[in-house]
């Protein structure tokens, strides 16, 4: 069967699969529209956070970024991982143990204030659609080269399989979704994986078969990675950096606390019954996300090895044009692999001289996708790494719609504007404010704004100089007040904003985030991807600066921090 029949078959049983479990877990509450009624097994819950914390950005973007960008890469490998064992360990079980829906709604309610509640949710909905356009994106894109369809009917394909089960079944449809979602995309990653490891190493087990030898040969694959980028100019594979330590430090640090401090992925610690399984669906979480996480290394050695041994297949003796392979056209059709004969000898020079390189673009982001074709795997499993790329993108734009539309009917709407509205109307609203979510983000994705290549960065740094410390904060310091809180989220986010669109954008910072330049500009060298950190560390010093020369929090509000965070036991949280 060819491959095209055979993506619409895969892709097509998934979407029916989604769709039917949006009728089946549909949402009647605003219980289970925000936390699927607070009732979901931990190790249901923990695939289903995997999936809603992979984003595309995981599934797609981690291991082209470590294949193109080797030992520096694995910021990205470090930061992520880290980030969510800060946020399983410092803030889900203390949230889930005060038991609301949202994490403004803590905010307000720990600060004692509806200001503090309304910066929380400007900050969570900035951080949310910044992150929410990539998704979208992806979608676009990862339809437009299987599907054969146009980016824009991929979109709104996209658009509609979220509209479907995201509006109607709230959290509820969205947690027994991204159960199935995980499936497959973790199945989509690992099998290419291992075909691949067998093929360059005869060792089925990727994570073994990056630092195994290859086939037939006493030259371990690293080793023969590292020759065939350095003889082609390119830094060494295993030793490059990422500008410079502190950079680098930075970066994985901006990384760790913006992913803690995601919304989207917090309240899924909302959606089981009690903290002990906060505990444990969060343990489940980290061994189903390490699955793939240990994959992305070897995935993205193999695929940079097999790139360059695809077009240069002999040593100075270059791929002819015209005998590209099938892959290759197919790439070129999507613009994201683009060839220059500059030399007029039709043969493909791949290097690291911007002058004689003809490989004028090679997108990172098709190294995943691309990886299995190159290889020349059966169909099937080139199908299947589609649907996987589809559901990552999906499952986690879905999260985040979530987390936008309870910011905007729950905190805004019931929180602070129309306190008195019915459960049932707080429900429609939510429902509306959802689709008015995914209009938005739909007209982001087919209009992006000059920033969209760096909207993940952003997203993390905002998250991280806004939302991780207010929550910290709160949890971990009796001492900080309102006007702390508010004036620290403020100064956070708006010191990262700044600081990146000094930078002319995010295409700027996309362009450069990985060269040797590091302009004079640059804070302590820190390139504006990683400042999230440092707007962290600002939030962190103006919120304990203004609380010291401000009243201190009423008493009650002193006990309930000492409540949240003392005992840590095991037993029911909460009431909503």
């Amino acid at each position: 069967m060819d491959l095209q029949t055979l993506t619409f078959i895969i892709v097509g049983i998934t979407f029916a699969v989604y769709i039917g479990i949006a009728f089946w877990a549909r949402a009647g509450t605003t219980s289970e529209f925000y936390v699927a009624g607070g009732g979901i097994h931990p190790v249901a819950n923990g695939m289903a956070t995997a999936a809603d914390w992979m984003s595309a950005a995981s599934f797609i973007s981690m291991a082209g970024l470590i294949a193109f960008f080797g030992y520096g890469g694995s910021v990205f490998l470090m930061g992520w991982t880290g980030g969510y064992v800060l946020l399983a360990m410092l803030l889900a079980p203390y949230l889930r143990k005060y038991g609301k829906f949202t994490v403004p709604e803590f905010i307000g309610d720990r600060y004692y204030s509806k200001v503090a509640r309304i910066v929380a949710v400007i900050c969570l909905i900035v951080a949310s659609v910044t992150y929410v356009i990539g998704q979208m994106k992806g979608v676009g894109v990862a339809f437009s080269r299987f599907l054969e369809v146009s980016y824009e009917m991929g979109l709104l394909v996209g658009m509609g399989i979220v509209f479907v089960y995201a509006v109607m079944g709230g959290m509820k449809g969205i947690t027994y979704t991204q159960i199935a979602q995980y499936c497959v995309l973790i199945f989509a990653y690992t099998i290419p994986a291992v075909f691949i490891s067998l093929q360059l190493t005869g060792n089925p087990i990727p994570q073994l078969g990056l630092g195994s030898t290859l086939s037939g040969t006493d030259t371990f694959l690293l080793d023969r990675l590292d020759q065939v980028v350095t003889e082609l100019g390119f830094a060494e594979y295993t030793t490059s950096k990422r500008l410079s330590s502190l950079n680098t430090f930075v970066y994985t640090l901006s990384l760790m606390i913006g992913t803690a401090g995601l919304p989207h992925v917090i309240i899924r610690f909302f959606t089981v019954s009690k903290v002990s399984d906060a505990r444990k669906s969060a343990g489940w979480a980290l061994v189903f996300i390490t699955i793939l996480y240990t994959t992305a290394p070897a995935v993205a050695a193999m695929a940079r090895l097999n790139l360059h041994q695809t077009i240069e297949p002999a040593a100075g003796e270059n791929l002819v044009y015209e005998e590209r392979p099938s892959w290759f056209k197919n790439w070129e059709k999507t613009g994201l692999l683009a060839f220059e004969d500059k030399n007029g000898d039709g043969r493909i020079t791949y290097n690291a001289d911007k002058e004689s390189n003809e490989m004028v673009k090679v997108d990172r982001d098709i190294m995943v996708l691309a990886n299995p074709e190159i290889a020349r795997l059966p169909n099937w499993v080139i199908a299947l790494v589609a649907a996987g790329g589809l559901a990552a993108a999906l499952s986690t734009a879905a999260g985040l719609l979530l987390a936008i539309a309870s910011a905007i009917s729950h905190d805004l709407l019931k929180g602070v504007f129309k306190p008195e509205i019915s459960e049932q109307q707080e429900l429609l609203a939510s429902r509306i404010a959802m689709a008015g979510a995914i209009l938005l983000a739909g007209y982001l994705g087919f209009n992006p704004p000059d920033f969209a290549a760096g909207t993940v960065a952003l997203a993390f740094g905002l998250a991280a100089s806004s939302i991780f410390p207010a929550l910290m904060m709160g949890i971990f310091s009796k001492r900080i007040n309102k006007e702390g809180a508010i004036a620290g989220m403020i100064a956070g986010i708006s010191v990262t904003l700044l600081y990146v669109f000094q930078h002319k954008g995010i295409m700027f910072i996309a362009s450069t985030s990985f060269l040797g330049d590091m302009p004079a500009n640059w804070f302590f060298g820190i390139e504006p991807n990683a400042f999230g950190a440092i707007g962290a560390a600002v939030n962190f010093a103006v919120a304990f600066g203004v609380s010291r020369v401000t009243a201190a929090p009423p008493e009650e509000i002193q006990h309930l921090v000492e409540d949240i965070r003392i005992p840590s036991g095991a037993g029911s949280a909460g009431g909503h």
